[in-house]
């Protein structure tokens, strides 16, 4: 994994459940299947309500209509990022649309074990409310080993919490890829 994440914010409100996140009607498609899978990308966040879409400004779709992948490559998230069902299909479709990492204050725990068991995004803790700090669209970049999130638009840096023991695994690209370095299986 690399060390630093920059790119484009999406920003988004607290209670983002899984079912928004990727809605069940679009779980036909398989994840194992290249063709397939790139629809995951497609429809990311498209249940997320308009008035919560890229906010504060409303309704920015995540990713363009009929397109694979968005601009946006860290989500900032409010409380309970990823509530809702245990679909390991969430983190998922927003790694297939592009996104490389989110920051929230909190995060529902299967949503978090499905980032790093998947090795799909990286999964970070905001220590201070930042849906009310960072606006979609500004360049920002999280520095892993540091633990801080500068956001070069408003040239403002804030800190975050750790990743802990699930860094190792995170930086092994999932759960099999760290057991199988570590010997496991």
């Amino acid at each position: 994994m690399s060390q630093t994440i920059r790119g484009k914010a999406y920003v988004l409100g607290d209670d983002i459940d899984t079912d928004q996140i990727i809605p069940a009607q679009y779980l036909m498609y398989n994840p194992a299947d290249p063709e397939e899978r790139k629809y995951f990308g497609m429809y990311a966040n498209v249940g997320v309500p308009a008035g919560q879409r890229g906010l504060p400004d409303g309704n920015i779709p995540f990713v363009p209509e009929n397109e694979f992948t968005s601009e946006y490559t860290i989500l900032i998230g409010g409380k309970n990022f990823g509530c809702g069902s245990s679909r390991e299909h969430a983190p998922l479709a927003l790694a297939e649309a592009g996104a490389k990492a989110v920051v929230a204050e909190f995060y529902a725990r299967i949503f978090f074990r499905n980032c790093v068991n998947g090795g799909y995004l990286v999964p970070c803790e905001a220590t201070q409310r930042l849906v009310e700090e960072i606006h979609t669209g500004d360049d920002c970049e999280i520095d892993v080993e540091a633990n801080t999130l500068t956001n070069h638009t408003q040239n403002k840096t804030y800190e975050l919490a750790p990743l802990g023991d699930v860094k190792p695994i995170i930086d092994a690209g999932g759960v099999f890829d760290y057991a199988k370095q570590q010997g496991m299986i």
